[in-house]
């Protein structure tokens, strides 16, 4: 397990060199299949954060990574919107990127630069499954707990395991029980919790035989540019209806959680 700071400078390397959503993804899948991916991811965090009735809130977005999910609080209609990274590789370009919009170098488990009941809505995608640190984790949601007003929204993405918890060096896949624990701790109940992909990343969820014969497959599809953007787009219609159909997903899910008042 990395500590936390050879965690940050591993991300300070990884979007120094590719500010993509290959950087930000599944980087072995290549650019091309990531931005199908993306397009699932998407249309999935549009759909669960309107229900959310965001326009005019003041939003904060931590680990904005390429800034993908300001542009959707954007077209949301979000009225103030700040961001965070932990890498100044990142929050660097995304001032650049968002001038209308407030970006520090901030790590999740420590927002000390803003103060208590400060949002109405937070996300934080694609960014807690990095916290190696169980500790470090349990202040992450303190932290996103104390700066959203109470009754505020919460929108993370987390594998959410129905087995045994996965540890790697710069990922941990904790399980439902678990994280749900965590969160609760914190003073949040989780609402609600849907597949943000089903085919298009790693299976984390399932059996070891699945696992690896999936995520081989994928990888031999995408070893290169354009066999990964014809294996992206074969897969796209198929993964857009999973994700609205089904309740599960054996990898990323988009979870809502709402701070008790």
């Amino acid at each position: 397990m990395a500590r936390h700071s050879e965690l940050r400078d591993f991300w300070e390397r990884r979007l120094e060199g590719d500010w993509t959503e290959s950087g930000v993804g599944y980087r072995a899948l290549g650019r091309p299949f990531n931005r199908w991916m993306y397009r699932v991811r998407e249309e999935v965090f549009l759909r669960e954060a309107a229900r959310l009735a965001p326009r005019g809130h003041s939003v904060l977005d931590a680990g904005s990574g390429t800034g993908f999910y300001i542009r959707l609080w954007e077209r949301l209609g979000a009225g103030d919107i700040t961001g965070c990274d932990m890498t100044d590789a990142a929050v660097a370009r995304l001032r650049g990127r968002f001038p209308d919009h407030r970006f520090v170098r901030q790590d999740v488990s420590d927002l000390d630069a803003f103060d208590a009941d400060a949002f109405d809505t937070a996300s934080c995608v694609d960014v807690l499954f990095h916290i190696t640190d169980d500790d470090r984790y349990a202040r992450a949601f303190r932290e996103l707990a104390r700066v959203l007003r109470p009754g505020g929204y919460l929108v993370v993405s987390e594998n959410c395991l129905q087995r045994p918890e996965q540890r790697g060096e710069h990922q941990v896949n904790r399980t439902l029980e678990w994280i749900g624990a965590t969160a609760d701790k914190a003073g949040f109940d989780m609402v609600r919790r849907v597949p943000m992909l089903v085919l298009m990343n790693a299976q984390v969820d399932s059996s070891l035989l699945w696992r690896k014969l999936w995520g081989g497959m994928l990888r031999a599809a995408t070893v290169t540019a354009p066999t990964g953007w014809l294996a992206g787009a074969a897969l796209y219609p198929f993964e857009r209806s999973m994700v609205r159909t089904r309740r599960e997903s054996p990898t990323t899910e988009l979870v809502v959680f709402r701070l008790r008042d």
